[in-house]
């Protein structure tokens, strides 16, 4: 093992670590100081609590971290099959200890934050990511997927207020709902042209056929995958949307109609 597969290897561990510990010591002291309502959840809420915390922490730091390769990475722009994966894979490594982390948390804590959808979701973002942390191959696509997460902590502040009892009419309420729904759109649906627009272009390519046949198929498997579960997402987010704007539309009506019988 070269020198900088240890180093990713490290990196991977010590993100591994470094999210239990989050889980397990740094959410449960931080949140009934930032927000006394954690204390009068239920255990598994309290649980789901944490998780959503550690997810919202990931998400920032690898989502602006993704942000910063896509803009300023030129060798895995200029060749997103295999250009110089360094970046991505520090990237990749951070995501894979979280990944298998959260993927620990969810059986040992399945009653609480078991979810068939989430198990799929990381087993086939670890299947892709193994070809790129073992062989560094498709730095740019990996890379690209982790733009999805920028719509994650909208996610988890959407439950954060349901759990804390904030109505769903309430303007914090209204404003996240409608932030979620149009940065979840942008990051994981409105992109999904140039996504395959990119992997089109390099089909067929020396470069593409360099991609030994279980790489190529782990990387398109997991793509369409991950894109299936995207689009079911969006569209019960984009009902729900729907729904908490009716019902604030229907509260507002009913409240002016009130004020003026009176």
């Amino acid at each position: 093992m070269d020198l900088f597969s240890q180093l990713i290897l490290v990196i991977l561990v010590t993100s591994f670590l470094s999210f239990q510990w989050l889980f397990h010591r740094v959410s449960p002291w931080v949140s009934p100081r930032a927000s006394p309502g954690f204390l009068r959840l239920a255990d598994q809420q309290k649980v789901e609590w944490n998780s959503r915390t550690v997810s919202t922490l990931h998400a920032l730091v690898v989502g602006f971290f993704c942000l910063y390769i896509l803009l300023f990475d030129d060798a895995v722009n200029e060749d997103p099959v295999w250009g110089d994966p360094t970046l991505v894979k520090i990237n990749v490594g951070m995501t894979t200890g979280y990944l298998i982390s959260d993927l620990l948390l969810i059986f040992y804590y399945w009653k609480a934050i078991g979810d068939k959808f989430f198990v799929v979701h990381h087993l086939a973002a670890l299947y892709a990511y193994y070809y790129v942390l073992g062989q560094g191959m498709l730095p740019y696509f990996a890379n690209f997927r982790l733009l999805a997460e920028f719509s994650t902590p909208c996610v988890n502040q959407r439950w954060f207020f349901e759990v804390l009892g904030y109505p769903k009419s309430s303007k914090p309420n209204i404003a996240n709902g409608m932030a979620m729904a149009l940065v979840f759109f942008l990051v994981r649906i409105a992109v999904m042209p140039l996504y395959y627009s990119r992997m089109w272009s390099v089909y067929g390519t020396e470069a593409f056929y360099r991609v030994p046949p279980e790489g190529r198929a782990a990387w398109i498997i997991s793509s369409v995958s991950l894109d299936v579960m995207n689009v079911m997402w969006m569209h019960k987010i984009a009902r729900g949307c729907y729904k908490v704007m009716c019902s604030a539309r229907r509260h507002k009506v009913e409240t002016r109609d009130n004020g003026k019988t009176d």
